[in-house]
């Protein structure tokens, strides 16, 4: 099965803004609560999947009987979050995207870990976002294309040891061929001027974040 669009719902931070982002024909994973999420918003996951120590056994009967599959794992004997479980599966599906739901939560080790993932579905060529209500991240090794939306602020970091050959147009503050390394806080809070904006590099990885307060 090659579902165009996969988005999947974890366990941290959710609300009515994520259930917005849902299509018709969109490829649904809930990952623990955030399966619970889903089902408790009438939402029919086509997978839940986790160890599901987040909701109680009357919410996994709840998730059980609303999901279309199930896949349930020991707490104790894996070796990943329900996060990256529920990522392997959608990457095995080989979709055009992936959008990460619930990532951006209180666990800052969580957060990081769901952010590197990024990473690897680059890595295996597929674009992935990872979204909340107040955040869009993505990852970029060559050119992003961004256009005015809720999230005023853009902020580049790199993902890689060193970015070099930057170069940002349609910015209130434009670089030409800059560099950033691990550490440096040049690219936060930059804007658009007009409707539309590229960011290009041309050596390492990226991360351009869309953000709002």
């Amino acid at each position: 099965m090659n579902a165009s669009r996969i988005l999947i719902f974890t366990g941290g931070r959710l609300g009515r803004w994520a259930l917005d982002l849902i299509r018709d024909d969109d490829y649904l994973i809930g990952a623990d609560s955030g399966a619970l999420f889903l089902v408790r918003n009438g939402r029919r996951p086509n997978i839940s999947l986790g160890d599901f120590d987040s909701v109680t056994p009357q919410q996994l009967a709840e998730i059980r009987e609303a999901s279309l599959e199930m896949q349930d794992f020991d707490p104790v004997d894996k070796d990943f979050t329900d996060t990256e479980l529920a990522f392997q599966l959608a990457v095995s599906k080989q979709p055009d995207e992936i959008v990460l739901l619930g990532a951006l939560g209180t666990r800052f080790d969580h957060t990081l870990a769901n952010v590197h993932l990024l990473r690897t579905a680059h890595g295996q060529g597929i674009r992935m976002a990872i979204m909340d209500e107040h955040n869009t991240i993505r990852v970029t090794a060559s050119k992003l294309s961004l256009r005015r939306s809720p999230f005023p602020y853009i902020s580049l970091l790199p993902l890689s040891d060193v970015v070099r050959g930057i170069t940002l147009d349609g910015f209130q503050y434009p670089l030409r061929e800059a560099t950033l390394e691990i550490g440096q806080s040049l690219g936060i809070s930059n804007a658009l001027v007009g409707e539309q904006g590229v960011v290009s590099i041309r050596e390492g990885l990226l991360l351009v974040i869309e953000s709002r307060d």
